[in-house]
């Protein structure tokens, strides 16, 4: 395990010095549908959709505890767009179907992906409503689609059972596989669906692949399919070995400007979060990821700011005072920016 890990090392250490690629300003925006198009999120209510639309997937948490805050009000929020305080035009929890990306490590050192999580990825998806859809993508220097959205959970368990074979000499090419799973969202996602990429893997960091979209172009295009990343992680000692070795490369890579892409940044900015635990205990850890979507809160503003700019603006969700008080101190999780329409 030590040489696997000191020949990953020095094998990608190089590339720390290349330089940074030029990355594209952000274009697309995160919409929910046609301008006019009704979105039915309950049996009384039903939300009318404007080109303008911007959607926010909030998880609230107890910050003394980590215990799930699910029963606050619309009235318990306050929305800032860039400062300017905005109104919340839609609030619901659990009522939007679930667009889920399963996207499964490869490559490296060790297989992430074994009988244990196997086993929990299938009791996971039991879980999921059946308006929910999934899709399982697989990737180490390349991204493959073995499934792609269905509500057959069937489908979903054999293809669970195709995913391609480990390649330990492969590379962890997250900015590939992170834009690919972003881009397929955008591209066949549920169109008024809540949109979340799943990445299971021992490896959290790496910077650009050679022969593919860069890191910047990776985080813009999950930044602007609106996705939330989470991440599962089967903790090991000999993954931490590895994921070691790869955040200790990223670092160095870092101090000289090279572009890093790191699970748990994409987590942060997007409102998911990183859970781990032994692979034999993720079927509760899998459990409590899917107990955490379906309390998350929906909610949706028209901006004030009404110019189709492109510009990336800043967005701050918080919970009142008041609330805080009956509650306790409260952790908001949600995505901290969105991007404008571009005329």
């Amino acid at each position: 395990m030590k040489r696997l890990a000191l020949a990953l090392a020095l094998s990608v250490l190089p590339l720390a010095f290349a330089l940074p690629k030029t990355v594209a300003p952000q274009t697309r925006p995160r919409t929910v549908g046609p301008a006019g198009a009704a979105i039915p999120v309950g049996e009384e209510e039903v939300v009318k959709t404007d080109v303008d639309l911007v959607v926010l997937d909030a998880l609230v948490l107890q910050k003394k505890t980590g215990r799930v805050v699910g029963d606050l009000k619309r009235e318990d929020f306050t929305l800032a767009e860039d400062g300017v305080p905005q109104q919340i035009k839609h609030f619901s929890q659990d009522s939007l179907p679930l667009s889920v990306v399963l996207l499964i490590d490869r490559g490296g050192c060790l297989d992430p992906f074994g009988e244990h999580v196997r086993h929990a990825a299938r009791e996971a998806i039991a879980r999921l409503k059946p308006e929910d859809e999934l899709a399982v993508m697989a990737y180490h220097d390349s991204v493959d689609m073995v499934q792609e959205f269905t509500r057959d959970r069937q489908e979903v368990s054999d293809a669970l059972d195709r995913v391609p074979g480990h390649d330990e000499e492969a590379n962890h090419c997250l900015d590939k596989a992170f834009y690919e799973a972003a881009h397929y969202m955008v591209k066949a996602g549920n169109p008024v669906g809540r949109r979340v990429i799943v990445v299971i893997t021992g490896v959290t960091s790496n910077i650009d692949c050679f022969g593919g979209p860069s890191v910047g172009e990776a985080k813009r295009e999950v930044y602007e399919s609106g996705s939330v990343v989470c991440g599962l992680i089967p903790r090991t000692a000999g993954q931490r070995v590895e994921s070691g070795v790869m955040r200790a490369m990223t670092g160095v890579a870092g101090a000289v400007g090279v572009p890093k892409l790191r699970v748990n940044d994409l987590a942060e900015e997007t409102g998911g979060e990183v859970l781990d635990d032994k692979p034999e205990k993720l079927d509760q850890t899998f459990e409590t990821l899917i107990e955490h979507l379906r309390t998350r809160y929906q909610l949706a503003f028209v901006p004030t700011n009404r110019k189709h700019d492109g510009t990336v603006r800043k967005l701050k969700l918080t919970v009142k005072p008041a609330a805080q008080k009956s509650q306790g101190k409260l952790a908001v999780k949600t995505r901290r920016t969105y991007v404008a329409p571009k005329s």
